[in-house]
């Protein structure tokens, strides 16, 4: 897909920098620019169009589960609730703050990107779209999928950390930073396609060279 993008970009840096008659006359083959080319980059517009679609598919399922675990998180009350009160037993516990918090970022934001991803899949206007409004959504889209696997796995190691006493709570500890370093990981190794993605949508200035993504 940021193979598409620069392709665009390029093309309407050059088009934007000539004459306004030069970019409506045509060849020798009665063509103008823009069916030249529209014919030259069909297959790699239908290759992003495929990777576009796939990925958004495989992340709106990976947001509906998230979104699934965020509902009963939200819904649940760690350690119940006071019989004589009804008001939670952990309430005045910093961990049970950060474990409502989580659980509504992480729900909130798994269902803002699982919506943005459906967008993105059953979208019209694909051909047109390529240069600013599919690759900003992905990206919005995207980080609201990082942002709730984060606050998911923050909600259930503060969850997880109430119901736990003693030593415990110590061993808990490296096992949650252990699966912290995990996600983080997960994170970095995808991040330079992220960046890529920032500089595709938001720079007005094509890059002379770029990696050749989809």
């Amino acid at each position: 897909m940021l193979q598409m993008q620069w392709e665009v970009k390029w093309y309407q840096y050059v088009q934007n920098s000539l004459p306004p008659h030069f970019v409506v006359q045509k060849n020798r083959d009665r063509r103008t620019p823009d069916e030249i080319f529209q014919i030259e980059h069909q297959r790699l517009e239908d290759e992003s169009k495929q990777w576009l679609n796939s990925t958004s598919n495989s992340c709106s399922f990976i947001a509906a589960l998230i979104a699934t675990v965020a509902f009963a998180s939200s819904a649940s009350v760690p350690g119940g609730v006071k019989q004589d009160t009804g008001e939670p037993v952990f309430e005045n516990h910093l961990a049970f703050s950060i474990f409502a918090m989580a659980s509504l970022v992480a729900l909130c934001c798994s269902v803002i990107s699982l919506l943005i991803f459906l967008a993105i899949f059953i979208s019209k206007d694909q051909d047109k779209d390529f240069t600013t409004n599919l690759p900003r959504n992905f990206l919005f889209g995207l980080t609201s999928l990082f942002i709730s696997m984060a606050a998911m796995l923050t909600c259930f190691c503060s969850g997880n950390f109430l119901m736990l006493k003693g030593q415990l709570k110590y061993a808990a500890i490296l096992v949650y930073a252990l699966t912290g370093l995990l996600m983080a990981y997960f994170v970095l190794k995808h991040f330079p396609l992220f960046i890529d993605l920032l500089k595709a949508t938001f720079r007005k200035v094509p890059e002379r060279i770029y990696k050749e993504y989809l």
